[in-house]
């Protein structure tokens, strides 16, 4: 061996630093048992962390993890695993089971009794585990394992309760508890059992590392048998997850190139969408969009579909939604389950849907007009938006929609305000930049 991997070897060695072997047991079995003042905290935690999901709050569901004791039975079953002490593992899985029910116990109460049960992105998250997961856990549990080892002990532990994330999993599955959704709760006991796992398996490896001692001398063949155990227990949880990183990776992909061809066929030919919906999970796939004043005939759309193929979406149907009512309809249910992505904005457009075709400007030429004064401009649409006074007399004021090639200023906002309300002749106009 050379100095220089000698030195190497020195420099990560995890021996350095490290705490008294017998401290270190006797800190774990103290850690996993839940009972009183734990159980508590636990009860509280998952309350928290469930409040953080229903009302789609990240910072209230990391606090909620901070506070989580659940880490305690998990490497101390690690523990027990690596130095064979199968008393230490037991009292450890029993612990675990024991918070197990009290959390999916209150979670499934606070949502059975909460009156928002609409599923969140933060709820939706923890139902289709993959193998980045395992991945989080598994490193996760190392620097958390190799913390506890440690003489100074630092920060890691905290950034460890949160990457881990094991109080989201529970309280997602108390949610498909409360609302009889039971793929909710497979999807998120899977990911809580990854977790666990995982964090388990990477203690393990720290303890056979470290040379924990042995508190019961196996004999190889039982010793053999642990191991094989462990390695099922492993392939039984990869192989899953492998699977859904998969479907993670097409959706995500699919996604991304149906967003090009939204962009290079409407978007840069000034076609604002009103409405955009693409149905992952059918067959054949779909692609659905409405727009703000453009009309395509059946021979437009038929050409469309066919141009499907030089992006290399397959197995896809292209559908333009230009049917009024059914239209409105299915906007505001968009708006009802997205609104963290939809601002008010959205809303007024959507409810004027009906309104436009009844009252038309000569947007062609207030168009030309207005990108000599704004150069910044791409195009204008203006419509008329018909809304009931609070004497109930029927009130319309022009709604003008602009895109622009680039980012305009507070100051021209008002200069175009100003010369649409004197071009158009109204007392009172609104004026909403279109996103691309």
């Amino acid at each position: 061996m050379t100095d220089l991997t000698q030195k190497i070897l020195n420099f990560i060695d995890l021996h350095k630093g490290e705490e008294n072997k017998k401290s270190v047991i006797e800190n774990i079995s103290g850690s996993v048992s839940f009972r009183g003042s734990n159980i508590w905290i636990l009860a509280c935690a998952i309350i928290i962390a469930s409040v953080g999901l229903n009302v789609n709050s990240t910072a209230v569901i990391i606090g909620a993890m901070l506070i989580s004791p659940l880490m305690g039975p998990i490497v101390g079953a690690g523990f027990g695993l690596g130095m064979y002490d199968f008393e230490l593992l037991k009292k450890s899985i029993k612990n675990l089971i024991i918070a197990t029910a009290v959390s999916l116990a209150t979670s499934a109460i606070y949502f059975y009794v909460s009156p928002f049960k609409e599923a969140q992105s933060e709820l939706l998250a923890r139902t289709s585990p993959n193998i980045y997961d395992i991945l989080i856990a598994f490193f996760g549990g190392l620097v958390g394992v190799i913390a506890v080892t440690r003489v100074e002990k630092g920060n890691p532990i905290p950034g460890v309760a949160i990457a881990t994330a094991l109080m989201p999993p529970l309280c997602t599955a108390g949610y498909g508890l409360a609302i009889g959704n039971y793929m909710y709760f497979l999807g998120a006991m899977y990911l809580y059992a990854i977790n666990c796992v995982f964090i388990c398996i990477a203690t393990f490896m720290i303890v056979k590392y470290l040379n924990y001692p042995i508190a019961k001398q196996l004999d190889l063949k039982h010793e053999k048998r642990v191991k094989y155990g462990v390695s099922v227990l492993i392939l039984l949880l990869i192989m899953p997850s492998i699977y859904f990183a998969y479907q993670l990776y097409d959706q995500k992909s699919y996604t991304s190139k149906t967003e090009v061809f939204i962009q290079n066929e409407f978007l840069n030919n000034d076609y604002p969408i009103i409405y955009k919906k693409i149905r992952y999970n059918v067959s054949p796939r779909r692609i659905e969009l409405a727009f703000l004043t453009k009309k395509f005939n059946d021979i437009e759309i038929s050409d469309l579909n066919k141009k499907l193929a030089d992006y290399n979406i397959t197995n896809t149907k292209l559908i333009i939604r230009q049917d009024t009512v059914n239209l409105r309809k299915d906007i505001l249910n968009q708006i009802n389950n997205n609104q963290n992505v939809v601002d008010q904005k959205d809303v007024i457009i959507n409810n004027l849907r009906n309104q436009l075709s009844k009252y038309q400007f000569n947007t062609n030429q207030i168009n030309n007009e207005a990108k000599i004064l704004f150069p910044e401009l791409s195009s204008l649409a203006i419509g008329n938006y018909t809304f009931e006074t609070e004497t109930d007399n029927l009130k319309v004021i022009p709604i003008i929609l602009y895109q622009s090639k680039k980012d305009i200023n507070l100051e021209t906002q008002k200069k175009l305000k100003a010369w649409l309300k004197e071009r158009l002749a109204k007392d009172s106009i609104e004026v909403y930049q279109q996103n691309k």
